[in-house]
């Protein structure tokens, strides 16, 4: 196994290559704006860092939100166009579920836990997970004082809420890493991943306008 893996459902522009027992080469960074213009730099800069040809990848991994429709979309049509080029299987990772996974790589275990990310309009994204990381409710999209969340949380969501999530720290941001790690430990087990598809969960900003007058005559 050799996985290409990232992600941009999230602020941060994040790849990893991992050969299905440990991470290779990883590469993160947050900038909310420019998921276009950096992410297939950062894929060549992981490539190059494991010292890995992209002919030799077995797979792609890439996170399927939910997210921010602009940034979610750079991520998922380069998953889908790699995987086209290469003639490789792309699979999809629910993102909250590679920040669980990254929460307790990092130490978070022995309780139930939810993560959130931010989702802007005053709302995050979640979901809950058991003591062993499995999810049990959502993914969803609300307002945190909407939420009644476990006991303790994850993520930037969580973080930028405190009242609602009281004793939230991170990780904030999705790993490629940890991303690839949960598909990797995933497909070992015979467990099948999401499609390419979006999990968006709510309708896109852009919207056409509706009852616009025609211009053209009748």
């Amino acid at each position: 196994m050799l996985l290409l893996a990232f992600d941009t459902a999230t602020p941060a522009v994040t790849a990893a290559v991992h050969d299905g027992t440990a991470v290779l080469a990883e590469t993160h960074q947050v900038d909310a704006r420019r998921h276009g213009e950096l992410l297939l730099p950062t894929i060549d800069q992981v490539l190059r860092a494991a010292g890995v040809d992209k002919h030799r990848l077995t797979g792609i991994a890439v996170g399927v939100g939910p997210g921010p429709y602009t940034g979610l979309r750079v991520g998922l049509v380069t998953a889908a166009a790699l995987g086209h080029a290469l003639g490789l299987p792309v699979h999809g990772v629910c993102t909250l579920d590679a920040i669980a996974f990254q929460a307790r790589a990092e130490g978070l275990a022995g309780r139930p836990f939810t993560v959130a990310t931010d989702a802007r309009r005053k709302e995050v994204y979640w979901a809950s997970y058991d003591a062993e990381g499995h999810r049990t409710e959502g993914p969803g999209v609300d307002r945190p004082a909407e939420l009644t969340p476990q006991e303790r949380s994850v993520g930037a969501g969580a973080v930028l809420y405190p009242e609602a999530f009281p004793g939230a720290h991170g990780p904030e941001h999705v790993s490629a890493g940890a991303l690839a790690g949960f598909a990797a430990a995933e497909l070992t087990a015979g467990r099948e991943l999401l499609p390419n598809v979006p999990l968006y969960l709510r309708r896109p900003d852009a919207q056409v306008p509706a009852g616009y007058k025609a211009v053209l005559p009748a």
